[in-house]
This record gives structure tokens, C-alpha cells and sequence, in this order.
């Protein structure tokens, strides 16, 4: 094949680099420089990690003592936790008990001034079921177990009252008596 150049400009011949070429000397010198700054890199970072591990076997050493002291303490801390739990408890049981204790006595509280402010009523038993008490007695007239009726509704502590029977005592010969049954539920 024929090439012509029309355009007229001399073409440029491409110059190709020589080839370096080295001795066997320089190469072994170049690959033993090599290995050498291999070696001392790897020393290097081999030395650096030393230090890390011994660093952290230190720092681990410091907090497995802190942690058994902290284990410590918080046995301790349970140990405190369950007398305080105890205590509680046993606050509890004493607030409950009065609380029991106090309302026997507000109900006893309760009937006495209501029987002593009502005239001619005399209470011979009361039953406290929990709920309701029933209260039996003797009167001399039924306007007086009337009277104790209204006396114990104005009180407040009973929310309903029933007379559940009345009846006239016929042992009584020198007046005239009447027995009374009443059941009284409580205020909730």
C-alpha cells in the first residue's frame, strides 16, 4: 500500500525510549532494601500492637476490679433493698391493724352516745358481722326505739336501718317494756 501526503508536512518518526537495563548487582540490592524496609514496617507495626495489647490487658485488669468491687455493692445494695422491703411491709401491717383497731371503736363510739343521747333505751347485745350490725335491746316505749332509730340514721355511720322485730316483754310485770332487734348496715 501506497501512502501519499497531501497536506505537505513531513511526517515525525515516533522516538522509542532505550531500555535501562540493570546489572544483577543492583537488582539484588534493590530487592534486598526491599525486604529489609518490608521487615522493619512489619516490626514496626508488630511492636505497636504489643503495646495495644499490653495496654488493654492493663485497662481489662482495671475494670474486672472495679466490677468485683461494684459486685459488692450491689449485693450490699440488694441486701438493703430486701430489710427496706421487710420494713415496709411490716409498716403496712401495723397501719392495717390500727386501722382495724379504729373502727370497732368508732362503732362503739358511735352507739354509746347515740343510746345515752335517747331516753329509756338500753342495748343488751350487739353483733358487728363486718357489713351490718345487729343490735338487740329493750325499751320502755316503742317512741323510744323510734327515737334510736332516728338517733343512729343522724348519726352518719349506718347507711340504712331496719327494725327487724319489737315486741312487748310480758316478764316485766311492774312496767310496761318492749325488746327490739335492729340490723344496721354500714357506711362502705
Amino acid at each position: 500500500m501506497i501512502r501519499i501526503n497531501l497536506l505537505g508536512t513531513p511526517k515525525t518518526k515516533v522516538r522509542r525510549m532505550p531500555k535501562v537495563t540493570m546489572s544483577a548487582p543492583s537488582v539484588r540490592m534493590l530487592s534486598i532494601l526491599a525486604i529489609v524496609i518490608a521487615f522493619g514496617a512489619v516490626s514496626f507495626l508488630y511492636w505497636r500492637a504489643q503495646n495495644q495489647h499490653e495496654k488493654i490487658q492493663v485497662e481489662l485488669r482495671d475494670v474486672d476490679k472495679q466490677l468485683s468491687a461494684l459486685a459488692g455493692v450491689k449485693a450490699a445494695y440488694t441486701q438493703k433493698q430486701k430489710e427496706v422491703d421487710a420494713l415496709k411491709h411490716k409498716f403496712g401491717v401495723i397501719d392495717q391493724l390500727r386501722a382495724n383497731q379504729n373502727g370497732p371503736v368508732q362503732l362503739l363510739n358511735t352507739i354509746t352516745e347515740t343510746v345515752n343521747s335517747t331516753d329509756a333505751v338500753w342495748l343488751s347485745r350487739m353483733n358487728d358481722d363486718g357489713k351490718a350490725v345487729s343490735v338487740d335491746g329493750m325499751a320502755l316505749s316503742t317512741t323510744a326505739v323510734a327515737n334510736l332509730i332516728g338517733n343512729l340514721k343522724k348519726s352518719g355511720y349506718f347507711k340504712t336501718i331496719e327494725l327487724k322485730e319489737t315486741s312487748q316483754d310480758e316478764s316485766v310485770k311492774e312496767y310496761q317494756a318492749f325488746t327490739f332487734t335492729l340490723v344496721c348496715e354500714k357506711q362502705s
